[in-house]
């Protein structure tokens, strides 16, 4: 290689080194001030107010996880503000929300309705929606580990006589699923004296629902059996994707980010009547039965006549018979006969 090709490349070598070198003085340089920024101290005497974690719409039943102390400027606090060391935020732990709260949006004392204030029951409704206590027991109520604010499925559980004498259809099926508890008997909150939540056993449950799913309540009671189902937090998910691919809602076009994600919130929150499941005795023992009892069948034999007194549910057969058809003539003849 000759000496002017060795020039040349040694030359570009030290451009190279030079521009990656300037390239990174540059990012180094850049990359200061933003960090300077984030590290700037809080004032020690800034004031914290209470706010919204998340969005609350109205309706919203507030637990621990819905709100946080944010420091605030001086300038721009209000006296409706709940102030850190001013106010207990745990006392708002079952509280309903009576105005809608953006994310990040502080707290008021008119935003709320604490349990026990008159018209709370009605501020914890959706729109269109309808409150309904359902009577249970210790044992069909997830022995008190139901809270308001969680929500469970309804699951009927009754017999079937039939028609026959024989042992009845034993059947339990979920009629309703994904309902909102709003109170158990009375209580309308889930924490006792000491703000930590008391499990204890309660007879009757109020569940939000809509005014249809109202009456089907009303007619289960007279049925059977009515027992609670908890459901988990992560089914609520699973079923909104489960909406979205059927046919029965209609997403906006996308063009609408916050309309969209109303639209999925309320899909997640609406109670369900339709798809429910069921099982039989015969599901749970193989000494139970799998459908209603039948009508028990007499059967008399060739010209027979039924028994006098027979039982109006006896259903009479004639037996088997054969049918000759002669040209346009059929005649019919029992098996065995003439």
């Amino acid at each position: 290689m000759d000496a002017k090709k060795i020039v040349l490349l040694v030359g570009a070598l030290i451009i190279a080194i030079t521009t990656a070198l300037l390239a990174r003085n540059m990012l180094s340089s850049s990359g200061a001030p933003q960090a300077g920024a984030s590290s700037m101290p809080v004032e020690a005497d800034q004031p914290h107010v209470l706010v919204a974690t998340k969005a609350l719409p109205v309706g919203t039943i507030l637990d621990a996880e819905s709100f946080r102390f944010q420091p605030w400027p001086k300038d721009l606090i209000e006296q409706a503000y709940y102030l850190k060391g001013q106010s207990d935020p745990q006392k708002l732990v079952g509280s309903v929300i009576r105005t809608a709260i953006s994310a990040g949006q502080p707290m008021t004392l008119g935003s709320v309705i604490k349990p026990g204030d008159r018209g709370f029951l009605a501020a914890a409704l959706g729109a269109g929606m309808r409150a309904v206590t359902v009577p249970v027991s210790a044992q069909n109520s997830v022995a008190g580990f139901v809270f308001p604010g969680d929500r469970v499925d309804l699951v009927l559980t009754q017999s079937v006589n039939g028609g026959g004498d024989g042992d009845p259809l034993k059947v339990s099926e979920t009629i309703l699923r994904n309902l909102r508890v709003l109170a158990t008997d009375q209580r309308m909150d889930a924490l006792g004296a000491d703000g930590k939540p008391v499990v204890q056993t309660y007879s009757n449950v109020t569940i939000e629902v809509t005014p249809k799913i109202a009456e089907k309540i009303a007619v289960a009671q007279t049925i059977g059996s009515l027992s609670l189902s908890l459901r988990s937090l992560a089914d609520n998910s699973s079923e909104l994707d489960a909406a979205i691919a059927g046919s029965d809602v209609d997403l906006p076009d996308g063009s609408n980010p916050k309309a969209e994600k109303t639209l999925l919130a309320s899909i997640a929150a609406r109670p369900v009547d339709k798809g429910g499941t069921y099982s039989t005795g015969a599901d749970v023992s193989r000494y139970q039965r799998s459908s209603v009892p039948a009508k028990p069948v007499q059967v008399l034999p060739a010209g027979g006549a039924p028994t006098a007194g027979a039982p109006a549910n006896v259903i009479v057969s004639q037996g088997p018979v054969i049918r000759v058809a002669r040209g346009t003539n059929v005649t019919v003849v029992p098996v065995g006969g003439k």
